[in-house]
């Protein structure tokens, strides 16, 4: 993934006398262990800082300025005083990093990591930049203690002790602090019930890294099983997901995922036989509710599947209907290989990009295995959807191969809201047939209230179709803010729901909470783009298009779009390249028409533009359901040449 470099404040904090505590109650140490996480998380949010990582008993996190993390790491050591046992110190400097896949490196993580080592139980160092930064703030003092030479640091680095005036760790943000369990314990209260669980994924033990997808696999068929509990509210796949190979506190995990359980377990695959160990656990409180270890051979994986759901339900005292029951104890298929193949399918696919299409191949294998999979019709309908709406491939080519696929997948099981969904995708991206497009979404809530993608396609067809822009931003933020809080993707579908409604500002937001989740999400600089053009901020705009292009290896829609800002400022020698480069490389790779046909127009060619309206228009591309909102196609709406475009859509009155 692409790297980015910039200045900020690194904190390393570290347990004192941890490996001794370890080594004499490993219970208490593990305790102790987990106090700290709960300490650290509200604090670093407070302050606006990035939880990095846990090194041990160490935790590394950053901050956008000195201060903020100067003042978070004053709060940690006066919060420490009421926990018996736990002794910190900290270490902080201020330092070009890069930031990458989660993580940080460079100079400034190094000496952050050298300082930490430094200081007494207690006590906050921090280097001479950091001093300089905080020597001005009102209530924060900072004593030279030292120069000190430190391991693979070219320098001698000034060392410094902060201390803290006492009113500053005791006002308003200690406040909210203090107060901070007793707000989780409200937001345990409000929700619905206590019939509600995330589904982390299962770690992969065996010795094969490439067994990855067999342990998604696992998750993701439990989790789908559980979803059709209507009694039972699952965390969405993604969300879930989010918290791969992170090592998070599971009262944090169950705030942030509002859920009051969690199912965590581990996959051992070595050959035939498989170890599968699974607990279930309160989040409030961290007792285990219920766990199992299942020693068995590869012909029972869906019977374990089904037993660890069902064990679920009743320990969580939900009542089973005969057709849920049904439903979670029918097995996909018989043949070991066809569900392994679509088991790499899904693990590929869900990846996005490229995986797609590798993902669309083990489909076809696992089809080819058993061709009375199902779940690898929907998985085959989904994936030529994206690559119809992204414009990857022609969109009468993709969506009769969707099309097919998902009506097979009904034949064979009349239930599915994925392909009950992928149809009403179809019906508004393709047929525009927007009758049938409404009545197809409230088809799937009836089968699953739950599945998040079906909500934020209907928040399209609200704004794009209906142009009801207030209940469209509140369908997109049933996934955005419930469903799936932590996946990008829907809080920058949110952010094209306030932009159509002209809530440019809340758009910028959620924009940005996109960007939080996804560093390289280029939907969400899509997002953001747009919202600041809105805002008449184009040269913002302008770069923040530039960076879409640069993590999407120069999609041709963030292309397009930023040619639209181009056009709002008269840069036609910028549209003009952009025009060049669209055309050469659709001599060689599918460039929708209508992108050409809007830049045309941008370069007043209106007779150009026309032609390749009209050729979108007999292809039937995806994008044009978008136009009677979408701002690079207002002259269509505005343009009497184009009329005759917009009547032949049919769009509601």
């Amino acid at each position: 993934m692409p790297q980015s470099r910039q200045l900020a404040a690194i904190m390393f904090t570290d347990i004192v006398g941890y490996t001794a505590l370890m080594g004499q109650d490993e219970e208490k140490a593990f305790e102790i262990l987990k106090l700290n996480r709960n300490l650290h998380h509200p604090l670093i949010e407070q302050y606006k800082g990035r939880w990095i990582k846990e090194l041990g008993d160490g935790i590394l996190t950053c901050f956008n300025t000195a201060t903020d993390a100067v003042l978070c790491a004053g709060q940690i050591q006066n919060a420490c005083k009421a926990i018996t046992d736990l002794n910190l110190r900290i270490g902080i400097h201020l330092g070009d990093i890069i930031f990458e896949n989660d993580d940080v490196f460079g100079d400034g993580v190094n000496i952050a990591a050298r300082i930490v080592s430094q200081a007494d139980s207690g006590k906050i160092f921090i280097s001479e930049v950091v001093h300089s930064n905080v020597s001005n703030k009102k209530g924060i003092n900072s004593i030279f203690i030292k120069e000190e030479v430190l391991k693979n640091v070219k320098d001698p680095v000034k060392i410094y002790e902060v201390q803290i005036d006492h009113i500053l760790l005791v006002g308003e943000k200690s406040i909210k602090v203090h107060s901070n369990e007793t707000s989780l314990k409200n937001n345990n209260s409000e929700r619905a019930d206590n019939k509600s669980i995330a589904v982390l994924p299962f770690v992969n033990m065996s010795n094969d890294p490439d067994q990855e997808y067999f342990s998604d696999g696992i998750t993701e068929e439990i989790l789908n099983s559980l979803a059709h509990v209507k009694a039972l509210r699952v965390a969405g796949r993604t969300s879930s997901f989010y918290f791969k190979g992170k090592n998070i506190d599971l009262r944090e995990i169950g705030k942030q995922l509002n859920v009051h359980t969690v199912l965590e377990g581990s996959v051992r695959k070595q050959g035939q036989k498989l170890r599968i160990t699974a607990q279930l656990i309160d989040v409030d409180n961290g007792y285990h509710l219920w766990s199992e270890k299942y020693d068995r051979d590869m012909d029972d994986i869906f019977a374990i599947q089904d037993e660890i759901a069902i064990a679920i339900t009743a320990e969580l005292k939900i009542t089973l209907l005969e057709e849920e029951k049904a439903i979670i104890t029918k097995n996909p298929t018989d043949n070991k290989e066809a569900y392994d193949h679509y088991l790499k399918g899904r693990f590929y696919f869900n990846k996005r990009g490229a995986g797609i299409i590798k993902g669309l191949e083990y489909f076809q294998l696992a089809l080819d295995k058993d061709p009375e999979l199902t779940v690898a019709y929907t998985g085959i309908a989904d994936a030529y959807c994206i690559l119809a709406l992204y414009c990857v491939i022609p969109t009468n080519e993709a969506m009769a191969k969707a099309r097919t696929y998902a009506n097979k997948a009904i034949e064979k099981n009349s239930s599915l809201s994925e392909a009950y969904t992928t149809l009403a995708f179809i019906n508004t991206f393709y047929d525009w047939n927007w009758d049938k497009a409404k009545k197809g979404f409230e088809r799937v809530f009836e089968y699953n209230p739950s599945y998040a993608s079906a909500h934020y396609w209907y928040s399209y067809y609200l704004t794009f179709v209906e142009r009801k822009y207030d209940e469209a931003i509140e369908e997109a933020k049933k996934s955005a803010e419930v469903l799936e809080p932590l996946v990008a993707i829907s809080h920058h579908i949110l952010s094209i729901m306030y932009m159509n409604a002209g809530r440019y500002e809340e758009g910028v937001q959620s924009s940005k909470q996109a960007l939080e989740l996804d560093a390289n999400s280029y939907p969400g600089y899509r997002g953001l783009g747009l919202n600041l053009a809105g805002l008449k901020k184009y040269n913002e705009a302008i770069e923040t298009f530039q960076i879409a292009l640069s993590v999407s290896a120069r999609q041709p829609l963030p292309l397009v779009e930023l040619a639209w800002v181009y056009s709002l400022t008269n840069n036609y020698t910028a549209i003009q390249i952009i025009m060049n480069e669209l055309s050469l490389r659709s001599k060689t790779e599918y460039i929708a028409a209508t992108f050409l046909s809007c830049l045309s127009y941008y370069l007043k060619d209106y007779k150009e533009s026309l032609r390749y309206m009209e050729q979108a228009l007999e292809q039937r591309e995806c994008i044009l359901a978008c136009i009677n909102t979408y701002p690079l196609s207002t002259f269509i709406r505005t343009d009497s040449r184009f009329q005759h475009i917009i009547k032949k859509l049919n769009f509601p009155a």
